[in-house]
Formats: C-alpha cells, structure tokens, sequence
C-alpha cells in the first residue's frame, strides 16, 4: 500500500515580511493565531496566518473569480506589493462567501516539518457539552435506506448524505487550542480557521485538496471512498488492504475521478490520471485517493476557476449533480452552510489552493456545529454509512473533548 502526496502550491512570497524559515516557525503560526482577525491555513506544502481585513470581495452579479481578479488587481495597482484573497465558499452556489483581502500574511515551511509540533498540547478543557444529533442516527440511516431503494431503481448513482451534531457549552470554547489540537494530531493535512460570517468562524482539518494551481500547473486530489482506522495495528492495515479491494468504495471512488477528470479536461492539456488510486490516512480514517495533474491549455484561468468548475465533485454532493442536490435537500434538515464548500487563497497571478470543506465546524458563540457526511451508492448499507459519519466525527470530536 502506498500513501498519495498531494503536490503543495509554493507559497507567494511577501516582501514586506521576513521569511520565517528556523525550526518552531510554522508553530509560532498557529500558536499567534486569533479567531475573529485572523485567517489560518497549514497545508502540506507550507503554513500562512494571514491578519486583518484590507477589503472583501463585494457580493454582486459578476462571477466570483472576476470579482476577485478585479480586486486583486486593484490592490496591485494601488501598491500592495503581494495582494491575496483568503477566505470560504459555502455548499450551495447562490449563498454568500466570506471572502477577503487581508492586510498581512506570514508564511512558514508545513508544519509536518517542525519538530515543535510533536510536543505535546493541553488536553481539551473540560467543558460539559449538551449534544444534540441533527438528523438522529436512527433518521440518518432511513434516509440513506430511501437514497439506496431510489438509486436500486435507476433514478441517480450516487448522493452524499449528510448529519450534524450540535454542541452547547456554558461558556465560549476556546477556539485557538482547539486549532492547536486539530493541526497536531493531523499535521500533514490541510488544517484551518477563517470567519465564515458575522460572529462565526469555521475550523476543521480536511484531508482533501480540490484544486491547486502553480504557474501552468494544476493539481487535483478527489478522494472517495474510506474506512476507520483501528488502534490496533493489524486490524488497521486489515482494514486499509480491505478498502483497496472493495468493490462498492472503488465504484465509489471511479465515480468522482471521472468526474474531475471530465471537469478537468477543457483547462488542461496532457492530464495524467492513474489507473488505481492509492491511499490516504487520516488519524481517524483511510480513504481512497487519486491525484490528478495536468497542464493549463491558457494560463490565463486562476485557480478558483478551475475551483468553480470542479464543485461540487460527486464526493460532496453526488451525481447527477441536479438531482443529488435535490435529494440533499429533501433529505438534510439543516443549511450546510460552508460544509463541504471550499477554503483557500489565491493571488494576484492566479496562483492558490482551494480545499474541500469536510471534517470541519462552525463556531458561534457558545455553540459548535459539527458536520460528517457518507458517500451513498446503491451498494451502501444504512448501518455502515451511519457508522462512517460517526468514525468522521472522531476527528473533531477529541478536540473538543466531547463524545458521541
């Protein structure tokens, strides 16, 4: 079994700052980070805390990326020397984004290079949590029984389904250590923290690059297809030798790598698509993983548009795409907001990294809202798939110090 490394976007430099290159630098990061100012983003390739707002992306008519481009192009000719635009997009298309220009950004090497970041973290506070499940299990896995007698019956392929749990504490949590806690126990994934709207803030560590873009060169990292791991170690490699071999999580998997292939395709030249996907771990799963590179055909498109085209990938919504839409929303009784939306950056030359919103949550005020989906096929058993957004929640769940 091998492991697939996504290739990391190099960071732009910022000559206005000094680079931060000794060891502890990408840990000085995370620890200076702030919710509410601050935007926070480690990925496998380097770390970047960018402060403050220099300007939004408006919200009007125009599509996203010019909007962008045109800001990014006004702050260039107004002298900043590095412009950047941070921030989320939400699931569904017409909701708005909360996107910005920062006035600063610091970046250092990937915190899976830091020795610091194997020292050891506080445990999560003890804080007596009130959950509540939002559909219940119970209801999770009807509608995943009622999504599987439709696709059995040739309506669509693939849906993804979804679930949350809110957590109500007494007291704000502290979001900085819970960002601390995330980036260690996951520090070669893509770990971040950015306002997601007024008085909230959306934090997760994802395992999945969307797109990045460096130059003429893109790359894509779709993964679909997973399974827990085991603290046991045998069971745990029993389970990832499994996962290569299922059937249902390889149809699964083949589903949403043609689909990025496909969206890929009219920006590229000479995409490179391997035959059978690798594997990518988590600290609570495996998942199937398949890395996409190309050429662009026009240097010209950035890397939220080839962001735009790709979401959503059948991994966060299904396909076809229109009706699993349709079935998400008669089905989750709940906004997934920026869930399984996008978080990234992208500069003025259109370089950037969009990341797939998964293993995440919205924070407001004493509340947490925890997010988990499973990718349902006509082969998907109720029970398993209720089990997966349960094993999902664990990632969360331990930096938070509360239980399912």
């Amino acid at each position: 079994m091998s492991a697939s490394v996504c290739e990391p976007t190099a960071p732009p430099p910022d000559p206005t700052l000094p680079p931060l290159l000794a060891p502890g630098a990408a840990t000085a990061l995370l620890d200076a980070y702030r919710p509410g100012t601050d935007r926070f983003l480690a990925a496998p390739g380097h770390t970047l805390l960018a402060h403050g707002t220099a300007t939004e992306i408006p919200h009007d008519s125009r599509p996203l990326a010019q909007r962008v481009r045109e800001t990014l192009d006004a702050r260039r000719r107004a002298g900043a020397a590095a412009p950047m635009v941070v921030g989320s997009l939400p699931f569904a298309p017409d909701a708005p984004h909360a996107l910005a220009v920062p006035d600063s950004v610091r970046w250092a090497p990937p915190l899976h290079e830091d020795p610091l970041v194997a020292l050891p973290v506080p445990a999560a506070e003890a804080i007596d949590w009130q959950v509540r499940e939002v559909p219940s299990a119970e209801r999770y896995g009807e509608a995943v029984a009622a999504a599987v007698a439709r696709m059995r019956a040739g309506e669509f392929d693939k849906v993804v389904l979804a679930r949350t749990l809110e957590l109500t504490a007494r007291h704000e949590p502290d979001l900085t250590a819970m960002l601390r806690r995330l980036a260690r126990r996951d520090p070669a994934g893509y770990t971040f923290a950015v306002p997601s709207g007024r008085g909230r803030t959306l934090i997760g560590a994802s395992p999945e690059l969307l797109v990045a873009r460096r130059g003429g060169r893109l790359v894509a990292n779709p993964l679909a297809g997973s399974a827990p791991r085991s603290a046991d170690l045998a069971e745990d490699v029993r389970r990832a030798a499994a996962l290569l071999e299922s059937s249902k999580d390889l149809h699964e998997h083949a589903v949403v790598v043609d689909a990025v292939r496909e969206a890929l395709a009219p920006y590229s030249t000479g995409l490179e698509v391997p035959e059978r996907p690798t594997l990518v771990r988590t600290a609570a799963m495996w998942h199937l993983s398949t890395t996409v590179t190309g050429e662009l055909a026009d240097p010209a498109v950035s890397a939220l548009e080839l962001a735009a085209a790709l979401h959503p990938t059948p991994a966060v919504c299904g396909t076809p795409t229109d009706v699993a839409r349709a079935v998400i929303a008669a089905s989750e009784p709940f906004d997934r907001g920026p869930y399984t939306g996008m978080v990234g950056w992208q500069d003025a030359d259109g370089d950037g990294e969009w990341v797939v919103t998964i293993r995440c949550a919205e924070a407001e005020g004493r509340r947490l809202r925890l997010f988990a989906g499973a990718g349902v096929v006509a082969d998907s058993s109720p029970r398993a798939e209720t089990a997966e957004t349960g094993a999902k929640f664990r990632t969360f769940l331990s930096a938070v110090g509360a239980a399912l």
